[in-house]
């Protein structure tokens, strides 16, 4: 593993946590709007990781694992809409997108989820900022070393 590696696989974590953090507060800010451009309510959004550079499926890299096989951090491979949890429909016939009986469709977004997410990426990002002050220390012990 090259002396900068470990910063650079720790750089992307970081990078990624803080675009998943963007994009949670994105959802939180959106929790009320019940049209968008396109006359739907808001979706809530979803951030995807995998591996950077990665050229081979998981399973190949795990039985080559002593094979000196190190990885290169962290990408996101894309932002999707959460397809998968319905709207909350709420009674509020004097609502301007209230239907016909009254009742408003508001956005799949959960304020218990996304805030539950934002712990769990603002733990992640300090995880990896612990890591690069690790590896920035040991840099530094190793170049002292160098210059006694």
């Amino acid at each position: 593993m090259a002396m900068f590696s470990a910063f650079d696989i720790n750089a992307t974590g970081m990078t990624a946590e803080r675009f998943r953090m963007d994009t949670i507060a994105q959802n939180v800010a959106n929790t009320n709007t019940t049209r968008t451009e396109d006359g739907t309510p808001y979706r809530r959004k979803v951030v995807v990781f995998e591996e950077k550079n990665s050229q081979t499926p998981f399973h190949q890299v795990l039985n080559k694992a002593r094979d000196r096989y190190s990885g290169s951090g962290v990408k996101v491979t894309g932002v999707y809409e959460d397809t998968w949890t319905e709207g909350n429909m709420v009674y509020d016939p004097s609502h301007p997108d209230a239907d016909e009986n009254g009742y408003v469709m508001y956005p799949n977004v959960n304020i218990i989820t996304e805030m539950t997410n934002l712990i769990d990426a603002s733990r992640a990002y300090q995880a990896n900022t612990t890591a690069f002050s690790a590896s920035k220390n040991i840099a530094t012990m190793g170049l002292n070393m160098l210059s006694n």
